[in-house]
């Protein structure tokens, strides 16, 4: 005689049975191979090859291109390769001041402390990028002479704008829960904002570095009316003296360097956002 809520034939209880294939058929959790964060192919090899292949382009037409005298001494002599090389110089030294001044500046409005002074920062920061470049650059010219010092101080004012105002909307957006759990466990306010409030604001905090890396690209091309050098040289010098040889190639460095300098910061926005803010599909 079987018992009531016994499996048939067995000693085991019915329900028993029920939660076992129940679990044996509930999906294992991911594993970290899994959940590892992935760069596709696409994302690595398109962007480079296709600025390849335009580069190969550019150079298979200049090697075939009839260019006068004045075409050849301006790309003689390593001129388009130290062109470019000020330039580099030009976008990573005025970046690196733009991220050491805009970031703790944001950290710094977001404190209870300075929250009055964030409108008046805000409408500095916008002046500066409101102001028209080469007005810009033309007024510290004037103000520092000519040189790259001028050219440089003139990017970084144009680029902090989108750095500090990403900083500040990063941090204002975090979940004063959040934040309030990490206070009710004890941890100090640097620990808050080192270990909660800026690992949830990076996505926010790179967008705006990518943007100030892509303007710093562009707005370098003016350093040249200041001195500075950089790709505008060749851009100004094909202008002026109607060469369009000139003129192309440095337009199409510059359009180059900008596009590999934004997949650079895309890449860099994958790899270094947290894990815990990752959308998983």
């Amino acid at each position: 005689m079987s018992t009531s809520g016994r499996g048939p034939g067995t000693d085991e209880p019915a329900y028993e049975d029920a939660d076992r294939d129940e679990f044996e058929h509930e999906p294992a959790p991911p594993s970290p191979a899994a959940t590892r964060r992935r760069v596709g192919w696409r994302k690595l090899t398109f962007l480079p090859a296709l600025l390849v292949a335009v580069l190969l382009a550019t150079w298979l037409w200049f090697r075939q291109a009839d260019l006068d005298a004045l075409s050849r001494n301006a790309l003689s002599d390593g001129q388009v390769t130290k062109a470019l090389w000020q330039h580099v110089q030009l976008t990573v030294i005025s970046t690196f001041f733009v991220l050491i001044i805009a970031i703790p500046l944001g950290i710094l409005l977001t404190r209870r402390m300075f929250r009055k002074a964030t409108p008046v920062a805000m409408a500095f920061a916008n002046m500066g990028q409101a102001t028209p470049a080469i007005g810009l650059l033309a007024l510290l010219v004037i103000w520092l002479g000519i040189g790259r010092r001028a050219a440089l101080i003139g990017i970084i004012v144009y680029a902090v704008l989108p750095v500090l105002s990403n900083t500040i909307a990063g941090l204002k957006a975090n979940d004063p829960t959040l934040l309030e759990a990490a206070r009710g466990i004890g941890m100090s306010p640097l620990g808050v904002l080192t270990r909660v409030e800026l690992p949830l604001a990076v996505p926010l905090i790179l967008a705006g570095v990518r943007t100030a890396l892509v303007l710093n690209v562009g707005t370098a091309t003016l350093a040249v009316f200041g001195g500075g050098g950089g790709l505008g040289v060749l851009i100004t010098t094909g202008i002026t003296s109607q060469r369009m040889p000139v003129l192309v190639l440095g337009s199409i460095l510059t359009v180059a360097l900008a596009l590999l300098v934004d997949w650079l910061a895309s890449l860099a926005e994958l790899l270094l956002r947290p894990r815990g803010l990752e959308v998983r599909t």
